[in-house]
């Protein structure tokens, strides 16, 4: 594992500024790359898009589908008892009755217990603690990761953080942008 250090800035132009200047302070090219982190729950993990495997609001869904089957079936029962004592419809209208009221309710069931969700949805996003914008991150040795860190400092980047991972071909190839990052303390200070 490498040791690394990265910072976030706002534009690609202020991140290429502070590689530039990581160059002039001796770091080599190898050793520095930058690359655009997406804002939260857009990291497009999975192949449909998103970062979760199951959407967080539709975790009741199935407890609301298993009500509404029960609560439709019976009310289309008795709409199809209805219908079969008042006109002497056939015994099968009521069956068909109960199966729309079964499915319609399941439908109803499991789209309100949906809703309830949203606010896990929200939580789940918010959880994640790396804001979006353009990293620059540095392959460091413990010697000098604190001169990578002041150079990027006093470039203008910000959420200074030290990291443990696989540098291959001059980049950061295991990052994980929903891994949270671990600051290092004496730049812990953000300008923003």
């Amino acid at each position: 594992m490498s040791l690394i250090v990265a910072a976030r800035f706002t534009t690609f132009p202020a991140a290429e500024e502070a590689a530039q200047k990581l160059f002039n302070a001796g770091f080599v090219e190898e050793d520095v790359t930058l690359f655009f982190v997406n804002p939260r729950g857009q990291h497009a993990r999975y192949p449909i898009g998103g970062d979760t495997h199951t959407d967080a609001g539709s975790k009741n869904a199935p407890k609301g589908a298993g009500l509404g089957v029960t609560l439709g079936a019976v009310a289309g029962a008795v709409v199809g008892v209805g219908i079969f004592a008042a006109f002497s419809a056939p015994l099968i209208v009521s069956l068909i009755a109960a199966g729309v009221g079964a499915y319609v309710g399941s439908l109803v069931g499991a789209m309100s217990r949906t809703r309830d969700g949203q606010a896990a949805h929200s939580a789940a996003l918010h959880a994640e603690t790396r804001d979006s914008g353009v990293l620059v991150a540095v392959h460091v040795s413990p010697d000098n990761q604190f001169d990578a860190a002041r150079v990027l400092r006093d470039a203008g980047g910000v959420a200074i953080e030290r990291a443990s991972g696989r540098w291959q071909q001059g980049r950061w190839a295991d990052f994980d942008p929903l891994k949270e990052p671990q600051p290092i303390e004496e730049f812990a200070q953000k300008h923003a």
